[in-house]
């Protein structure tokens, strides 16, 4: 069964229009908010990375291409950026508005604030210190499309008045949730950590979705750019300095005296 939830909307739009991890609904991409840059991405054995700098500060971009308003459902290292939990696809999220473009900046503190997201070595990061490392160096996103009402087949029969349809009729019958480098050389795996207090306002919505089963799941993984190199998702220009060789001279004989 559908759940109606009350979703969180953005207000706050970016002038960012990501295209790493391009969907049909949804864009995908990270913004590196210390140097204003968007983050290259690397494609690399079925999956996106991007190379993210130990204490800048991040956002993730999501777009709405879509002619329609979406719910988007963004996990960081495994854990809901709205409520804290671990994260699932059917928890509370962000909808945007057709054509809408939103950075979300940091983890949902209400809906006048945010902590940071923040690039920090993996035992710093959130998911780590809420106990919950194994999925730190992932951001996904799940789309939801909006739940429409069907037209009637025919008319209804004389003197009888169509019933329209309300959000109040949907939450008498369903459930409101109120959520809101060498390769010698790897450096400790990247994580998000929580950052500094920020202002961030949202508003509240009501959102029904079409499915249960999101319509569209993307992922971006990441690290520092050291530990791409050693995994051989980034491939320098540079070559890789030669080890060091015990006899430089190779092989030589005694050569005759001279004279």
């Amino acid at each position: 069964m559908n759940k109606l939830l009350a979703a969180l909307l953005g207000l706050a739009l970016s002038g960012c229009a990501g295209t790493s991890g391009a969907g049909t609904l949804a864009d995908l991409a990270v913004v590196d908010r210390t140097t204003g840059q968007r983050l290259p991405t690397y494609y690399h054995q079925g999956r996106y990375w991007v190379a993210g700098t130990p204490g800048n500060r991040y956002a993730v971009s999501i777009g709405n291409k879509s002619g329609q308003r979406v719910m988007t459902v963004i996990s960081v290292d495994g854990v809901n950026v709205v409520t804290g939990e671990t994260a699932a696809a059917g928890q509370d999220g962000y909808v945007l508005e057709s054509g809408m473009h939103y950075e979300i900046t940091g983890w949902r503190k209400s809906t006048e604030e945010v902590a940071a997201f923040v690039f920090t070595a993996l035992p710093d990061s959130y998911a780590a210190r809420t106990g919950r490392p194994d999925n730190v160096g992932v951001i996904g996103v799940a789309v939801f499309r909006e739940w429409v009402p069907p037209r009637p087949a025919m008319a209804p029969p004389m003197g009888a008045q169509p019933r329209p349809y309300s959000h109040a009729d949907a939450l008498s019958s369903e459930r409101a949730s109120a959520g809101e480098v060498a390769k010698t050389q790897r450096e400790e795996r990247l994580g998000t950590g929580h950052g500094e207090r920020e202002s961030s306002q949202v508003s509240y919505t009501t959102f029904r979705r079409a499915s249960d089963r999101p319509s569209e799941l993307m992922s971006i993984y990441y690290d520092s750019y050291a530990n791409l190199v050693a995994r051989g998702v980034i491939r320098t220009a540079f070559p890789v300095a030669p080890s060091p060789n015990p006899f430089p001279a190779g092989m030589r004989f005694v050569p005759d005296p001279r004279g």
